[in-house]
């Protein structure tokens, strides 16, 4: 009730005096974001031209202007079908025009009035109005009084809670009797919608009216008290707040009298200390300067100050400066390498050239290695060793199945529970600038709408770039160049060509029998006693029980299998001892299958003896070198090609060219021209249900096909692999040492391989080459006498 007081009703004219003067026609002026009520006194700006006119004209005149608000504000020039038909006759009791052509013009309601006319519509509206003559209530019943006691009740409390309750209001509204007027003033001071104002407007019933307003007043008490509640719970929480800080204040006045540091004091000069300790770069020390500055000036218990103090820890614990004393003694270096692992001499040469180098030039970068070969191997057991020969610390992270690049880069501090990357946690966690750092399944490294880790790696593992690594979280650079990277996968195929150039790929291929019944007998073996808590004295394994268990109950390139077999005898045994039995046990191949049941794999072929079209290729996998078994049959049909085994696009071909090649030397075969014009051709591959690719098995299926067209047997102990042509040459193929230690662990004796692969066969292990020949050639027509028994090449034709 700010716009009506005591003095405005002094100005409020008696009802038998407005009858007498109110005229029939005036002018009419539309406003906006207001309803006019009877006895209301209000300032108006006006600033519309038309609005200015109906102003000066009623002042002109008899000071009646007819109010009507518009039913969209934001109309400037209003028609009649767009302003409301019932508005309030007002007096102008005051006009003063403005320097910037406005019009300010103090009003009082007087009475209500419908519009029944427009008179006139350019220059100004005038209209015919006919005014509202409300009922007036003879007798005050106690409902009505009643409902005015409620009106007046929730208006005080609004008043209350807005805090504009005063003696003068509290009186104003007891003197007011009738029920029109009550509603009237109540309404016009209510924070209504104008649709709302509107309706209690249009009400000529005066309790109609005010049983209205009692409805929104009700509401509006039930807002202003929600209200007052949520700022009331505001002050006290900033209260609060503001007792918390006077009593620090105070408790730190009380630790300098006593000549005590308080709290905050004495993390800040902790953190200059550690500051101090870690001799960051000079870009980073300038970066933990601010911050500290910054948490200075900082309430201890705000949100922020808890991001920075976890920002400077960072910076603190960095390793920085600190790094091991690299200890290089070649000769103890190999030693330490051998010890942990048998063979792989081609990486153990690599480590001790870096180590040479090192030696000889301290400040060389470190390199960027990466271990490639099927599982089980040691690549990541190897990592462990280079860190013990080397002296240094040894960190290892799994990149396996990453899809976000922050886990390598971090995230931005703007995020809540931002952390840096895994490099620099590792680093963190190690405490040295220059540890072994291994990063095991890199091929295995996913990317998704988060980013490409793979790329994030790019300048972590380039020693061009790494001195200054740029993590997300700290936004500082940090110096990688001492690091020794490691890298393992299980195949490149999969590492993006620009991370493989920056890596010097080591390939591990796998063990042979004999270095796996060396690796068993020396280090599995030790291992697993120990681990299962039995003497080395009450267990013993023979070397045939040893052979049998790598070759009949695992085939592996790697060692796992071989590990799991030799620790389920161990647990047998232990639990034997468990049971009270002394022992010593011990394993032999008569009495292994007790331990480990029947065979798994057998070491000799699939195959009991030599047959027709079945011939024995051989493929690359990531778990090593495994035999790859061809069949081909002919059966009646059209000539078509028939191939199934999941074999992928590149095989297909290969099976085609094959075919292709078997008929255009049909007649070398002694068969006649016309001879696929009736006969179909099936190849399969098993297994079925696993998928297979790659073109090093064409001549395995031209020798397949070739042998059921000269119905002679393919040699059983002949595998053979090689890419073939449509004119019968055999081009190379790759991964000939893994393929050639899955025949040897197949019980192949002799493999076809092309000529060009000679420079392969000097990466091949000795003993696997006493054990299996190797044969050279450069077409199909010198692998058929090799692999199919009794073949005689025509050579009439």
């Amino acid at each position: 009730m700010a716009e009506t007081d005591k003095d405005d009703l002094i100005n409020i004219i008696e009802e038998d005096e407005r009858d007498a003067k109110l005229p029939e026609i005036m002018p009419l002026m539309p406003v906006r974001d207001v309803v006019i009520f009877t006895d209301m006194l209000l300032p108006l700006f006006v600033g519309r031209e038309k609005s200015v006119r109906a102003v000066e004209e009623a002042v002109r005149k008899d000071g009646f202007l007819f109010l009507v608000t518009q039913k969209d504000p934001n109309v400037e020039n209003p028609n009649e079908n767009e302003i409301y038909r019932i508005g309030t006759v007002a007096r102008v009791l005051r006009m003063l025009k403005l320097p910037d052509g406005r019009v300010k013009a103090l009003v009082q309601g007087i009475a209500k009035a419908r519009i029944s006319d427009f008179v006139r519509r350019k220059s100004v509206y005038r209209v015919k109005i006919e005014k509202i003559t409300e009922e007036s209530i003879r007798e005050i019943t106690l409902e009505i009084e009643a409902l005015m006691r409620n009106v007046r009740e929730h208006s005080e409390k609004i008043l209350a809670f807005r805090g504009e309750l005063t003696g003068d209001v509290g009186t104003i509204l007891e003197e007011i009797n009738d029920p029109g007027k009550l509603a009237d003033l109540v309404a016009s001071n209510l924070r209504l919608k104008i649709d709302e104002s509107q309706q209690l407007l249009e009400l000529i019933d005066p309790v109609d009216r005010l049983k209205k307003v009692n409805e929104l007043l009700s509401r509006e008490v039930q807002l202003s008290a929600m209200q007052a509640k949520i700022q009331s719970d505001v002050k006290d929480e900033i209260s609060k707040n503001q007792r918390d800080y006077y009593l620090r204040e105070q408790m730190r006045a009380i630790h300098r009298e006593l000549g005590e540091q308080d709290e905050k004091a004495q993390e800040i000069q902790e953190y200059r200390k550690k500051i101090k300790r870690a001799k960051m770069a000079k870009e980073a020390e300038k970066e933990a300067a601010k911050q500290l500055k910054r948490l200075e000036m900082m309430h201890p218990d705000s949100a922020e100050a808890s991001v920075v103090r976890t920002y400077l820890d960072w910076l603190v614990e960095l390793p920085w400066s600190r790094s091991t004393k690299d200890i290089i003694n070649i000769k103890n270096s190999k030693k330490i390498l051998d010890s942990d692992h048998y063979g792989l001499n081609n990486i153990k040469d690599r480590i001790l050239e870096y180590l040479s180098v090192r030696k000889l030039n301290a400040k060389m970068k470190g390199p960027i290695l990466c271990f490639v070969g099927p599982p089980g191997v040691g690549k990541t057991s190897l990592g462990k060793a280079i860190a013990k020969a080397m002296k240094r610390k040894f960190i290892r992270i799994s990149l396996g199945g990453i899809r976000d690049e922050a886990e390598i880069r971090g995230h931005r501090r703007t995020y809540i529970g931002a952390l840096p990357g895994r490099i620099l946690e590792g680093l963190k966690q190690c405490g040295s600038n220059n540890p072994v750092f291994m990063m095991d399944e890199i091929d295995k490294v996913g990317a998704d709408f988060r980013g490409d880790p793979s790329a994030a790696l790019l300048e972590a593992l380039d020693p061009e770039q790494n001195f200054a690594f740029s993590d997300h979280y700290l936004n500082l650079p940090f110096d990688l160049s001492k690091v020794m990277f490691i890298l393992t996968a299980n195949l490149t195929d999969t590492i993006p060509s620009a991370l493989l150039d920056r890596m010097e790929v080591i390939n591990l291929s796998g063990y042979t029998e004999e270095e796996k019944k060396i690796i068993a007998e020396t280090y599995l073996l030790p291992r697993q006693i120990k681990e299962n808590g039995i003497s080395a004295k009450k267990m013993t394994i023979s070397s045939e029980a040893m052979r049998q268990i790598i070759t009949e109950y695992t085939s592996e390139a790697g060692l796992r299998n071989l590990e799991r077999e030799i620790g389920t005898i161990s647990r047998k045994l232990a639990r034997k001892t468990a049971e009270g039995e002394k022992g010593p046990f011990h394993i032999s191949k008569g009495n292994l299958q007790k331990y480990l049941g029947v065979p798994k794999f057998i070491a000799e072929m699939d195959q009991e003896e030599s047959q027709i079209g079945l011939s024995t290729g051989l493929a690359w996998t990531q778990v090593g070198g495994e035999v790859l078994y061809v069949e081909a049959t002919l059966i009646q049909g059209k000539g078509e090609l028939i191939i199934t085994g999941q074999l992928g696009e590149v095989m297909q071909e290969s099976a085609r060219a094959a075919v292709s090649y078997a008929r255009a030397h049909l007649s070398f075969f002694g068969l006649e021209e016309n001879f696929f014009e009736n006969t179909d051709v099936h190849i399969h591959v098993p297994a079925g249900a696993i998928p297979k690719d790659g073109p090093s098995a064409g001549i395995a299926m031209a020798t397949a096909l070739i042998s059921v067209l000269t119905n002679k047997p393919v040699n059983k102990y002949v595998a053979m692999t090689g890419e073939i042509t449509l004119r019968g040459r055999v081009l190379p193929v790759g991964g000939l040492k893994e393929k050639a230690l899955g025949a040897l662990r197949a019980g192949i004796k002799t493999i076809i391989i092309p000529e060009k692969n000679m420079k392969d066969l000097t990466e091949i292990p000795a003993n696997v080459k006493r054990k299996i020949k190797f044969i050279m050639v450069k077409n199909m027509k010198e692998v058929l006498p090799i692999a199919i028994d009794g073949y005689i090449v025509n050579e009439k034709k």
